[in-house]
């Protein structure tokens, strides 16, 4: 390049790029960044770095350190001074990080998004509350429901006239006693609800050695089982207007998750029912289904355009909110699943429930 410059001014540039086989684009193209970069010109209108000066002190002075630019712009007409326009005086000060809220605004924390994961069942659970219409308007009974993510399996459920901590906090005793749970084994997620962040319910998960997670506020995805659940629920054919009385509902409820946990083929469960994955039922199902599709392609091939059949394989991983590392996040998983245990143990030692160790007691028995 250097050649083809020095041969261009004797005799031309098109000619000294041909003797030399060097392509005129990349002639140019080198010329224009070898050209040293131009300042920009500065407009006749714009202010000297004295006179930005002499308008910030003007402003920041102690006559004029509360006011308002517009009053301090008035003030000055009033005098018969004319510094700059209001518009100027806001630049100046804004190149000099001199303008802000007057007001203490609200500061929202920030809440980290929940990325949780389940491979077992009974690692992670989900558990919401909904309303279900009662008899007559504005009658509405609640439907606690507590979910296992990795199965889907409904561990436990109950009906009552109100929303209440103490209620969900009797809810899970029974339920983590009835499900065996150990201290370090499980996280329960929620949402924001009142009876979910309550204090007895979080003192109940820290005797219990449960780690507790929550939903991001006014984000709905972040408990998709329980909602996925409850549309399940509601949009059954059966699944009334309005239930007369709580017995009824009850009643209702009863029929649907018996249906739920042992008959409906869940589409996110290879078509396998929650209590067949919760009970690790599930390889003897998947291995029986995979013998009739068998014999059925031996029958007829033919109808098989893309070869033998295979049942649908059990997922082995279920994510609350998949990170978009999850190599990265598998190999963290256990440090920090761990990581959340000494902190609960602590809470135990300090808060021990005094009926969870009764029932603890009577169930070793």
């Amino acid at each position: 390049m250097q050649r083809a410059e020095e041969l261009s001014n004797q005799i031309g540039k098109q000619a000294a790029c041909a003797a030399l086989g060097v392509p005129r684009s990349n002639f140019y193209r080198m010329r224009r960044l070898r050209k040293e970069p131009t300042r920009p010109k500065m407009s006749r209108r714009a202010f000297s770095l004295s006179e930005k000066e002499a308008v910030r002190q003007e402003l920041n002075s102690e006559r004029f350190q509360d006011c308002a630019v517009r009053e301090v712009y008035a003030a000055l007409l009033d005098e018969d001074r004319y510094l700059c326009s209001w518009r100027s005086m806001y630049r100046i000060l804004s190149e000099n990080d001199e303008v802000r809220e007057r007001r203490n605004q609200l500061r929202h924390p920030s809440y980290t998004k929940p990325e949780l994961l389940a491979t077992t069942p009974n690692q992670l659970w989900s558990w919401d509350i909904t309303k279900l219409l009662g008899p007559s308007k504005w009658t509405y009974y609640y439907l606690y429901v507590i979910l296992d993510v990795f199965s889907r399996y409904v561990v436990g459920w109950m009906i009552a006239e109100r929303e209440s901590a103490a209620l969900a906090e009797e809810l899970i005793t029974q339920t983590c006693v009835r499900q065996d749970i150990q201290p370090g084994q499980l996280t329960i997620h929620a949402d924001r609800g009142s009876a979910m962040t309550s204090q007895p319910v979080a003192w109940l998960l820290a005797d219990l050695g449960v780690t507790k997670t929550h939903s991001r506020p006014h984000v709905s995805n972040d408990n998709p089982y329980s909602e996925a659940q409850f549309k399940t629920l509601k949009y059954r054919p059966d699944y009334p207007a309005r239930f007369g009385s709580q017995q009824d509902a009850r009643a209702w409820a009863n029929a649907f998750f018996d249906w739920y946990n042992h008959q409906h083929h869940h589409t996110g469960l290879a078509l396998l029912t929650p209590a067949d994955v919760h009970f690790n039922r599930s390889q003897g199902v998947l291995q029986k289904r995979q013998s009739v599709l068998q014999a059925a392609y031996e029958k007829t091939p033919e109808r098989f355009v893309k070869g033998p059949p295979h049942s649908p394989a059990l997922p082995q991983a279920v994510w609350i909110n998949l990170p978009k590392n999850p190599q990265a996040q598998n190999e963290n998983e256990n440090s920090r699943w761990d990581s959340a245990v000494p902190v609960l143990l602590g809470v135990e030692m300090i808060l021990p429930d005094l009926r969870l160790q009764q029932a603890f007691a009577a169930r070793s028995d």
